[in-house]
C-alpha cells in the first residue's frame, strides 16, 4: 500500500470512530484520540453519561451499539461528510518515498552538465543576448522548464539556458555528490583538528569559527566525527561543530566574468614581478660524495625535473646540496633527502625506485655538477612549483628560493 493510500485509510477510519461517539453521546463531552492506528482504537472520556472515563472500545464494539434510527440517520450523514473531508484532505500527500530534508531542496535545483561553463540568454533562443554563464559547479533555481529552454535564476543571473546541458532535483543533487566538493564551515571557537576520529588523538591544530575545510568522502566515516583534508593530510574534526554543505557556487554575469578575467590579470602580473628570471652560476667547494649518493641525487633530479631543461635539473641538485653546506640541515645528501616531510618522491618511494632502474644520463650529469659545486639559484635551499606563484627565481617549470 502506497503512503498516501494508507494515510487515507488511518485518517478515515479514525474519523468515522470519532463520528459514532458523537452519535451516540449527544451533548456529553466526547475527546477521540488515536492511540494506535493499527490496532484501530479510540478513547473517550464521557463524563455525562456516567461511563468510566479513559474506556477505550475497538471500532467494530462501537459499531455492535444499539443506535435509536434518528441516530443511524445522523451517523450516515456524518460518514459522507468525513469521508469526503478525509480524502479531500489526504490528497496533497504525493505517492513514492519520503524525501529527506536535502533532497526536498534540491527539488527545484539545476546544475550545468559541462566541462566548463555554459551561456544563460535574456531569451529561449539560441540567437538571443549572452547574458551570464553557467559554470561547472554553479547550482539555479528553476523558474520553469520549457521543451528545449529553462528559465532560471542564480545569482545575479535571471535568463535561459539549454535543457540538454542541465540536470534537475535529485539528479542534479546526486551530480553534485559526485563532482563537487563537501565542505565543512565551523560553527564553533577554537574547534581541535585531530589525526584520528577519536578524543584520545592527537590534536594537530585548532581552528576558529567561519573556517571552511574541504571533506574527505573517500576516507573511513566515523560517527560523530567528520574527515577533512588539512594542510594536504587526512584529518577529523567533531562532526557537532560544523555546518555540511555541498561547495557549490553561482552563475556569473558577463560583467561579472570581466571582473574576474581582470582580477585574475593583476594576479598574475604580480606574481611574475615577484619573480626574477636572471640566473648566475657560483662555483662552490666540491663535495665528497659516493657513487650511490649521485645516483640518490640523480633520482631526486629525475622525479622532481626529470622533463625539463638541462639547467632545471642542476637547480634542483643545486637547492639539496646548499642545504647539505648550509648547517641547517643534515651535512650528507641522503640524509637531506630523506628528511621527513621534504621531498615527497624519496617518501612515496619513487626516488627508489628510480634508483633501482638507473637514472637518466641528464639527471647524472646534472647531480654531478651540484655535487662539484655548480649553483645556478643563487643559494636556493627550496622550490615550488612556478605556476604556484611564489616569488623567487624562475629555472624551467620552479621557482627556487
Amino acid at each position: 500500500m502506497s503512503l498516501r493510500n494508507k494515510a487515507v485509510k488511518n485518517a478515515v477510519t479514525v474519523a468515522l470512530g470519532f463520528g459514532i461517539l458523537c452519535a451516540i453521546a449527544g451533548t456529553a463531552s466526547i475527546t477521540g484520540r488515536v492511540n494506535d492506528a493499527a490496532s484501530q482504537q479510540v478513547t473517550i472520556e464521557d463524563s455525562v453519561k456516567g461511563r468510566t472515563a479513559g474506556v477505550v472500545l475497538s471500532l467494530n464494539e462501537l459499531e455492535e451499539l444499539a443506535l435509536t434510527e434518528v441516530q443511524k440517520v445522523e451517523y450516515a450523514q456524518l460518514e459522507m461528510v468525513v469521508v469526503t473531508a478525509a480524502e479531500e484532505a489526504i490528497a496533497s500527500i504525493p505517492d513514492g518515498p519520503i524525501l529527506t530534508e536535502e533532497e526536498q531542496l534540491w527539488q527545484n535545483r539545476v546544475m550545468a552538465d559541462v566541462e566548463d561553463k555554459m551561456n544563460v540568454r535574456a531569451e529561449a533562443s539560441k540567437d538571443s543576448e549572452i547574458v551570464g554563464r553557467m559554470r561547472k559547479g554553479d547550482v539555479a533555481e528553476v523558474v520553469e522548464i520549457g521543451e528545449e529552454w529553462t528559465h532560471i535564476k542564480s545569482g545575479n543571473v535571471d535568463g535561459y539556458v539549454k535543457n540538454e546541458y542541465c540536470v534537475y532535483g535529485l539528479d542534479a543533487l546526486a551530480y553534485a555528490n559526485t563532482n563537487i566538493d563537501i565542505r565543512a564551515t565551523i560553527t564553533g571557537t577554537g574547534i581541535r583538528v585531530r589525526s584520528e576520529a577519536s578524543t584520545d588523538s592527537s590534536i594537530v591544530a585548532s581552528v576558529s569559527k567561519g573556517t571552511v575545510l574541504i571533506v574527505e568522502p573517500d576516507a573511513e566515516q566515523v560517527d560523530g566525527w567528520l574527515a577533512v583534508r588539512y594542510t594536504g593530510k587526512t584529518r577529523y574534526i567533531s562532526a557537532d561543530y560544523a555546518e555540511v554543505t555541498h561547495a557549490t557556487t553561482e552563475a556569473i554575469t558577463i560583467a561579472e566574468e570581466k571582473e574576474i578575467a581582470r582580477k585574475k590579470a593583476e594576479e598574475e602580473a604580480k606574481r611574475r614581478a615577484a619573480q626574477t628570471t636572471e640566473i648566475t652560476v657560483v662555483q662552490n667547494a666540491s663535495f665528497n660524495a659516493s657513487t650511490d649518493e649521485v645516483l640518490l641525487l640523480a633520482a631526486l633530479i629525475q622525479c622532481e625535473a626529470g622533463g625539463e631543461c638541462y639547467e632545471g635539473k642542476v637547480a634542483v641538485g643545486a637547492a639539496v646540496m646548499n642545504r647539505v653546506r648550509s648547517g641547517r640541515y643534515p651535512n650528507s645528501i641522503t640524509e637531506v633527502i630523506y628528511a621527513p616531510g621534504q621531498f615527497s618522491p624519496a617518501g612515496n618511494g619513487k626516488v627508489a625506485s628510480v634508483v633501482a632502474n638507473g637514472p637518466k644520463a641528464s639527471c647524472i650529469q646534472a647531480a654531478q655538477e651540484a655535487i662539484n659545486g655548480v649553483d645556478n639559484t643563487n643559494g636556493a635551499i627550496s622550490f615550488r612549483l612556478a605556476k604556484s606563484g611564489h616569488a623567487g627565481l624562475v629555472i624551467g617549470n620552479h621557482v627556487f628560493f
